[in-house]
């Protein structure tokens, strides 16, 4: 046999049953995102932190050491970084550079 017609008749017998377990192994995948109770007890912790983190409005369960960390923290980048609000993105402001005609002699 030669070989345009070997890998022309492997394409025919394969393609089909590659396909097959692609579609087969995908639904068998989404059932075992369905059963898997670990990963469903993770979401939702996260979904329960995310409730009470909008509660909250900002992080959950601290304390008073942590408040004060952070405002210590703050104060310190402020020091460093001249004051300013930490907490919006800077603004650039890049001036038009001033350009002059060159005449061709």
């Amino acid at each position: 046999m030669p070989l345009p017609h070997v890998t022309r008749l492997l394409r025919r017998s394969v393609s089909p049953v590659l396909r097959r377990n692609v579609g087969l192994s995908a639904a068998l995948l989404s059932r075992a995102k369905e059963l898997d109770p670990v990963q469903k007890l993770f979401l939702d912790k996260i979904r329960d932190y995310d409730s009470k983190s909008k509660a909250a409005g900002g992080v959950v369960d601290t304390g008073p050491a942590y408040e004060k960390n952070l405002s210590e923290e703050i104060g310190k980048l402020q020091r460093l970084y001249g004051g300013g609000d930490l907490t919006t993105f800077p603004e650039f402001k890049f001036p038009e550079p001033k350009l002059e005609e060159v005449v061709a002699k």
